[in-house]
């Protein structure tokens, strides 16, 4: 049976499946990283971990893998197949495709993990039948996936889709990549967390603590959400405003809490809507499934490219 290898690795765990030619989740397995035991292990224990799923494949299936891919965290460079960078894994410049290739003896692709899971969303997820979308997981950070026509730009240097570091508060609160008031520093699940703690005054409390109160009708509570609630909207109407998209696609941790969220944001948008067309605003389908389905999706397509397409395009 036709299939691809999907690999999609995280900070602590890596999430694999076997996809069959139709889309079919055939099988799933997962393991941890191991982090621990610094960034040539976990390089080392992705490439194992591959080599069992081909041959999961081949005796399950009776043939390997045509295809693998892979989703990565941190700075990716898709076009040349490289790990540039990842704080949470320890690694810089990892040849990973092709270490993956030779090892599997197939084609690979390599991707990062939130355009990725972007991807997975646009096709197969929330925004399937949409031709351009703006795909944004609200999570530690912020990060987003640039859709159009069934695939996810990259960028000249591999950097779109980072609305995170939109500053919507300019002179704001003091952002890691140098700027201050950084959309992520006010609306992210961090974000969040952090002002719902101080508010308060309980230091374990997390945004999901703070959605629960808002829910509830804590003033507190809601005066930090709204605070949110308004820094990501001013960050998508620069979005819109950009990227003109069909469809915003919103996942991640904060969009976890449903309504409490998506209610007040469609409203903050459309108040900040002018000229611009206003796009259908909907939650993500997915949930963390999507980077894997995604990687199965960008090795998929390595099946289907003609000789003088790139081999990825993500």
């Amino acid at each position: 049976m036709r299939h691809v290898i999907a690999l999609d690795v995280g900070g602590t765990g890596i999430k694999a499946a076997l996809v069959g030619a139709d889309g079919t989740l055939l099988h799933r397995a997962r393991r941890s990283t191991g982090r621990e035991d610094g960034p040539e292990a976990v390089v080392a224990g992705i490439l194992d971990f591959a080599t069992e799923l081909r041959a999961h494949g081949v005796g399950s299936y009776g043939e390997p893998a045509g295809a693998a891919g892979i989703a990565v965290p941190g700075i990716v460079d898709e076009r040349d197949g490289t790990a540039v960078y990842s704080a949470n894994l320890g690694w810089r410049d990892v040849p990973l495709r092709s270490l993956l290739a030779d090892r599997l003896g197939m084609p690979v692709a390599l991707g990062h993990d939130v355009r990725t899971g972007g991807l997975a969303e646009g096709r197969i997820g929330a925004g399937r039948g949409t031709d351009r979308f703006l795909f944004l997981a609200l999570g530690t950070g912020i990060a987003g996936a640039i859709g159009i026509g069934g695939r996810v730009e990259s960028g000249a240097h591999g950097f779109a889709g980072e609305i995170g570091h939109i500053v919507v508060r300019p002179g704001g609160t003091d952002c890691p990549c140098g700027q201050r008031g950084c959309l992520e520093r006010y609306a992210s699940a961090a974000a969040v967390g952090a002002a719902w703690a101080a508010a308060c005054g309980d230091r374990d409390a997390d945004a999901a603590d703070c959605a629960r109160a808002v829910a509830s009708g804590d003033p507190n509570a809601v005066r930090v959400w709204q605070e949110a609630v308004d820094a990501l909207a001013d960050g998508l109407l620069t979005a819109v405003t950009l990227l003109d998209p069909r469809t915003l696609i919103i996942g991640g941790g904060l969009a976890e809490a449903g309504e409490v969220l998506f209610r007040p944001l469609r409203e903050a948008v459309r108040r900040r809507i002018t000229f611009q067309k206003a796009p259908a605003l909907v939650p993500a389908a997915l949930g963390d499934s999507a980077g894997c389905l995604g990687a199965g999706l960008l090795a998929r397509d390595l099946l289907t490219i003609t000789p003088t397409t790139p081999e990825v395009s993500t």
